[in-house]
């Protein structure tokens, strides 16, 4: 059970979080298999994906506005949006068919902390942000360079990564991060630092 699964880990969400969370997993479902918007559709697998979107909240900083750079699904952002309704959530995909389905989602639970940006995020003009996230979408390196538009000297960071995290830390010559690994594959790789760009 989801809720259990949370709790175990030391989260707790109200009952709209995981009303919510059921109506996404339907609709995930549903569009899914018409339009083949993630190769992972099982419940259980849906609902791993979720506990892994939100499992940061357990360590972050406050932040009050975030951008999840090619939210494709919805992992991590329009998890993150459901989980903390009073932070302003822009999810960057350029998709057609993900932007539709991440519309959808958006006006079906009424989420209206979220905005869904159909734009590549080095395309996105006039948004700053002070949180920046991304799960599965290319390398940290080039990520901290597409987003540097959108970002301040306060910006913070949370990539999504695997098994290739401590090779993308030296490529990106990261010298101020935390890695949060979570069983053999997750590893949440989080950056609070000021002026990342300042040797850019």
């Amino acid at each position: 059970m989801l809720k259990a699964k949370l709790e175990e880990i030391g989260l707790s969400f109200d009952n709209l979080f995981y009303e919510r969370c059921d109506k996404f997993i339907e609709l995930l479902q549903q569009w899914g298999e018409v339009h083949n918007l993630t190769a992972s559709l099982h419940t259980q697998q849906i609902k791993d994906n979720i506990i892994d979107s939100v499992y940061p909240l357990k360590f972050l900083d406050e932040f009050k506005s975030l951008l999840d750079v090619g939210t494709g699904a919805g992992y991590p952002g329009m998890l993150l949006a459901i989980a903390k309704p009073d932070v302003k959530v822009y999810l960057c995909e350029p998709r057609v068919k993900r932007v539709a389905f991440l519309n959808f989602v958006k006006n079906a639970l009424k989420l209206e902390n979220v905005t869904v940006i159909k734009e590549r995020v080095e395309n996105i003009k006039d948004l700053k942000v002070d949180f920046v996230t991304s799960r599965a979408v290319t390398n940290t390196a080039l990520l901290l360079d597409l987003t540097k538009e959108i970002s301040t000297s306060k910006t913070s960071y949370l990539f999504y990564k695997g098994s290739l995290c401590e090779e993308e830390i030296k490529q990106a010559q990261l010298d101020n991060y935390e890695v949060i690994s979570v069983g053999e594959h997750r590893n949440y790789l989080y950056m609070k630092r000021q002026g990342l760009f300042d040797d850019i």
